[in-house]
């Protein structure tokens, strides 16, 4: 303090400001490496956001934005007065929300035993073949799907094989939305455990040495020391999840419906896209609109709840 008393006030650093560029003087090739996906975010996610204005118009293409009539919420009352609004929004919540709980509990399986398999080569084989359907496009496995699926496919050809009658996978409710979800589950379950195999990685081997030293076996030190050591990440995955609450993956939806499982198999994004291609501007925005601000609440939501349940932060 002594030092500092003679020199003038501007020229004392304070020191977090000191401690701040010294880490981006050693971290600015990460901030690099960060900029292109802030660009893209800022190009294609935040300029565009003024369009929203569309919502609250009767927007009309060759009037634009700024002399387009306004209407306020009437674009958002007429989603629910609709009488098939209220099952596609069902539809999303259904798929969605079992493709969110099973897309959890089993790349947390599949990287418990995968963690277990001690011959690097196996193990490393067995990652490659499930990370590949993840890099596959939903156009090629739609494709694939519509063939497999179909009642003088493989799938059915099998079944009547063993006496069974077939089964219209792609052309009955049920079936179709089991379907969607099962081959979401098998395209990117291995992908997902991607992240539940670093956190193992991660734990102490020392832990597991104490454990086997006191008895327990292999199914106690899993209970007591991997689930615990994986439920931070476990809450991570989950409440980031929670904002794709209402994104039941149109590309999947889209390359596999059909007319006979619309009721069923409608999701929030496929009705958008619908009512885009028949003009209606104003009330696809408003739906769009009013999908992501329920999951901006649902995040939100998930994070306090992250914070206050599991002592989870991100800042």
């Amino acid at each position: 303090m002594k030092e500092l008393a003679g020199k003038p006030a501007s020229t004392v650093v304070p020191k977090a400001s000191r401690t701040g560029k010294k880490i981006f003087r050693n971290t600015w090739q990460f901030h690099l490496m960060l900029l292109p996906a802030v660009l893209v975010a800022l190009i294609f996610k935040y300029a565009p956001m003024p369009g929203i204005v569309i919502a609250f118009q009767d927007f009309k293409p060759w009037l634009g934005m700024n002399r387009s009539p306004w209407v306020g919420l009437e674009n958002f009352q007429f989603i629910f007065m609709m009488h098939d609004s209220k099952q596609v929004i069902w539809n999303t919540l259904l798929i969605s929300g079992l493709k969110i709980v099973f897309g959890l509990i089993f790349p947390v399986i599949f990287a418990l035993l995968l963690n277990e398999i001690r011959l690097i080569g196996l193990k490393r084989s067995i990652q490659t073949l499930v990370y590949l359907p993840h890099f596959m496009s939903w156009v090629i496995l739609g494709g694939i799907l519509l063939d497999l699926l179909s009642l003088e496919g493989m799938l059915n050809r099998l079944l009547s094989a063993l006496s069974i009658d077939p089964i219209m996978f792609l052309g009955e409710g049920n079936w179709f939305r089991f379907t969607v979800i099962l081959s979401d589950l098998w395209k990117e379950f291995g992908f997902g455990a991607i992240v539940f195999l670093a956190a193992l990685s991660g734990i102490n081997p020392s832990l597991y040495e104490a454990a086997e030293i006191d008895g327990a076996g292999r199914m106690k030190q899993t209970l007591h020391i991997t689930l615990p050591s994986l439920l931070p990440i476990i809450v991570v995955v989950f409440t980031l999840s929670l904002g794709n609450v209402l994104n039941a993956n149109f590309d999947q939806i889209y390359n596999l419906i059909n007319s006979l499982v619309l009721e069923q198999g409608d999701i929030i994004d496929t009705y958008v896209y619908r009512a885009f291609q028949s003009g209606q501007y104003s009330l696809a925005t408003a739906v769009g609109l009013f999908k992501s601000v329920i999951g901006f609440i649902l995040i939100g939501g998930g994070y306090y709840a992250a914070h206050k349940w599991a002592n989870y932060r991100i800042f």
